[in-house]
C-alpha cells in the first residue's frame, strides 16, 4: 500500500504550540491535531503549508523547516510528516471548532488525535535528554 504524505504544521509562538480540535463529523472528530493536510500530487510541504493554513487558519505560512518525526497513522493510508512552519497573520477557526495555544506539558494532557500524540511524546522525549 503507498502511502499519503500528510503536512502537520508545527506553530510555536514563544514556547506555545498551536493546536486545532477536529470537527465532529470528521475521523478523530473532537481531537486536537496539529494543523495541516495531505499534499496534493507535485506539491512541496511549503506548497501544502501555504494551501492548508490559508483554508483551515486564514494565515499565510512563510516557511517550513525539515520534517521533525513521521509517522504512518494507525488506521488509515496517511504518513503523517510533523513540520516547523512559521506563520503570518492570527490564526482563527475556518475548518476546525477550537484553536489553542499550549505549551508542550499542557499538550500532553489535551485528547490529541493518535499520531499527534505520539509527536507530543516524541518532543516531550527529546526535551527531557
Amino acid at each position: 500500500m503507498t502511502l499519503t504524505n500528510v503536512l502537520a504544521a508545527v506553530v510555536q509562538r514563544r514556547e506555545k504550540y498551536l493546536v486545532c480540535q477536529r470537527p465532529v463529523h470528521k475521523r478523530h472528530g473532537g481531537l486536537w491535531e496539529f494543523p495541516g493536510g495531505k499534499l496534493e500530487p507535485g506539491e512541496t510541504n511549503l506548497d501544502a503549508a501555504q494551501r492548508e493554513l490559508a483554508e483551515e487558519l486564514g494565515v499565510q505560512a512563510l516557511a517550513v523547516g525539515s520534517s521533525l518525526f513521521s509517522i504512518a497513522d494507525p488506521g488509515s493510508e496517511f504518513l503523517i510528516n510533523f513540520v516547523p512552519a512559521v506563520i503570518d497573520g492570527e490564526p482563527r477557526c475556518l475548518e476546525h471548532i477550537d484553536l489553542k495555544w499550549m505549551s508542550l506539558e499542557d499538550l500532553a494532557l489535551l485528547q490529541l488525535a493518535p499520531s499527534d500524540r505520539r509527536f507530543v511524546e516524541f518532543l516531550l522525549s527529546i526535551q527531557s535528554n
